[in-house]
């Protein structure tokens, strides 16, 4: 008797349990907290109830974690939906609060919809709008009406359409969006914003404009709490007169400091220069631009451009005096010139470019001397311990070259296997058209030359010494003038020692001269540029009014037999337009919104 007792408490228990259980699991209903006045009226029926405010307190709404006041209220009770008007306030927990004129809620399919200066506010923002859809089983608010969000640090956004993430603090804006900041306007089609971080994803066209500096770019990011960005995908910075083109591009605005990595292109408008190369640096402050990884400086002539290549360039100072620094291993090319450094000075406002040789502790004596200063023109080799050209400025030609010690000229003889060769302290060059016309050896000058006569045979060797040199070119003729305590002979060639006819010092760099712009690089290690880090990849806009909202509204649907509670009833008309176009809907041709007519009588 007592095992059959225990049997039946047993089963009792679990029945109680199961009922219990299926109670607590069966959806909450609304539930009017505080009514104020309760309205009936004969033609809506039992089903309908209207509740005005008192002088107290406004009408108390409660479902699932949700409080809701309004003045009004309209309260369909087999259908759990309710119409809340005037002065509507929403709370979702601690963070989330929704004030408009209007809402309308469904218990069944936790669907709201809010109209009339509708303000969503979170933690870190403050979304305002004229309607507003909120989906509290996605945790998702949208709106499609014009929206604007305020970020204290981050400043003010506005786009046609846009959605909030609740459960990611993450807003999604699209079409017509932009950013206002204090100190930059961001305008993109599609901008993912992260209100607690102030992160920012930019996808499509993107421009961020600031006093200084004007940023494009189809694909990047941008910390709005720190200022600073990183921009791929035909990405390039406007930056004091200069364009920096590259790859990816990074952006610190606090620190006015810009970096590019791959295929860099850096312009300057004002002084019509070009710089290229793989990694580049642009401190705007110091009015400065670091390049390095096959970089290259072209200053853009309508005659003839300029070239200079080195492992490394810098050029600095404000627009009006720019200067051009290219250092180790340095070249240059132009049509009738090139040369070779270990570095080369260019001054854009003098019109003074120097090619020196810098001192290293750990040079080789082999390669020291390749990186000595050399220029050719028009088969002139020209080499010494430095050397400056100095060209005109407006005309954009060269004016003149001046060698400073151990000046060495030297030619190949026409004809022969021989070398023309004048050396001495100082060598100073003028030239007419880009060509050298005169040159002066001056101080301990002497010469070795192969005299030929009019038919362009060989008269003799020519070996002498003087105070100075002098050197005329005419329609291909040399003349040549000794000056001061002249000391020397023409010798025939029989009499001429092989071992006489070059100069202590002489080295023919012909080998080593760049004839067009690609030589530039040539000896240059192979270029290995890195892999650009992308960011996430891009996620396409998933449709609010979505299939899986349609099932869950359908579901209910299927739950409750009569027609009168169906819950398809009770959504905005936007969402009833959706559901039955489904196949077909887009956010581009969703409806405008429209209040039922029947529920707005009231």
């Amino acid at each position: 008797m007592n095992l059959i007792f225990r049997y039946i408490f047993t089963l009792a228990c679990c029945l109680s349990t199961w009922l219990s259980y299926t109670q607590e699991t069966k959806p909450k209903k609304i539930k009017i907290e505080y009514s104020g006045f309760t309205v009936k009226d004969s033609l809506k029926g039992d089903n309908v109830t209207t509740f005005v405010r008192s002088d107290q307190s406004q009408i108390h709404i409660v479902h699932e974690g949700v409080d809701m006041w309004c003045d009004k209220a309209i309260y369909y009770q087999n259908e759990d939906f309710i119409e809340a008007f005037s002065d509507v306030v929403m709370k979702q927990g601690d963070t989330i609060n929704m004030s408009a004129k209007y809402v309308e809620y469904s218990g069944i399919t936790q669907l709201a919809f809010a109209a009339g200066d509708v303000v969503l506010t979170e933690p870190q923002s403050v979304l305002t709008t004229d309607t507003l859809y909120f989906d509290r089983t996605k945790q998702q608010a949208y709106y499609r009406t014009k929206g604007k969000v305020v970020r204290d640090s981050s400043g003010t956004i506005t786009s046609q359409v846009g959605r909030y993430y609740m459960n990611d603090k993450k807003y999604r804006f699209l079409k017509d969006v932009v950013l206002v900041n204090p100190d930059y306007t961001l305008n993109t089609n599609q901008l993912d914003f992260y209100s607690e971080t102030g992160h920012s994803y930019m996808y499509g066209p993107s421009t961020i404009v600031g006093e200084t500096s004007k940023i494009y770019c189809e694909r990047g990011f941008y910390d709005t709490n720190n200022d600073t960005g990183y921009f791929i995908k035909n990405s390039k910075i406007n930056y004091d007169n200069r364009e920096v083109i590259g790859d990816s591009l990074y952006f610190d605005r606090n620190k006015n400091f810009a970096s590019a990595t791959n295929n860099i292109t850096v312009t300057d408008t004002i002084n019509n220069s070009i710089i290229k190369g793989h990694y580049a640096e642009v401190f705007r402050e110091k009015d400065s631009v670091f390049i390095t990884k096959r970089a290259l400086a072209i200053t853009v002539q309508e005659k003839d451009s300029i070239y200079i290549h080195a492992d490394t360039l810098m050029v600095t100072g404000k627009p009006e005096h720019r200067i051009t620094r290219a250092y180790y291993n340095a070249k240059m090319y132009k049509s009738d010139m090139s040369g070779k450094a270990d570095s080369i000075h260019a001054d854009h406002k003098t019109g003074l470019t120097q090619l020196i040789n810098l001192k290293r502790f750990d040079s080789q004596e082999d390669y020291a001397e390749k990186r000595n200063p050399i220029v050719w023109n028009l088969g002139n080799q020209m080499t010494g311990d430095s050397i400056h050209l100095i060209s005109n400025v407006e005309k954009e030609e060269l004016d003149s070259l001046k060698v400073f010690n151990n000046a060495f000229l030297i030619s190949k003889d026409t004809l022969g296997d021989g070398f023309n060769q004048i050396k001495g302290q100082r060598l100073i060059g003028l030239f007419e058209d880009n060509e050298l016309y005169n040159v002066d050896i001056i101080k301990n000058a002497e010469i070795i030359y192969y005299s030929r006569d009019d038919k362009d045979s060989l008269i003799g060797i020519n070996k002498s010494k003087s105070g100075s040199i002098n050197m005329k070119f005419d329609e291909g003729y040399k003349i040549i003038t000794l000056l001061n305590q002249v000391d020397g002979d023409i010798y025939p060639e029989s009499q001429f020692p092989e071992n006489a006819r070059r100069f202590r010092g002489f080295v023919w760099r012909g080998d080593e001269q760049p004839e067009s712009v690609e030589d530039l690089f040539n000896g240059d290690p192979p270029l290995e540029l890195p892999k650009i880090k992308g960011l996430d990849a891009f996620v396409s806009e998933e449709e609010f009014f979505d299939d899986a909202m349609f099932e869950r509204i359908e579901s209910a649907d299927e739950k409750d037999d009569d027609d009168e509670k169906k819950a398809s009833r009770n959504l905005p008309k936007d969402i009833k337009d959706a559901k039955a176009e489904k196949d077909a809907i887009t956010t581009d041709k969703l409806p405008k919104p429209l209040i039922k007519k029947e529920k707005k009588k009231n």
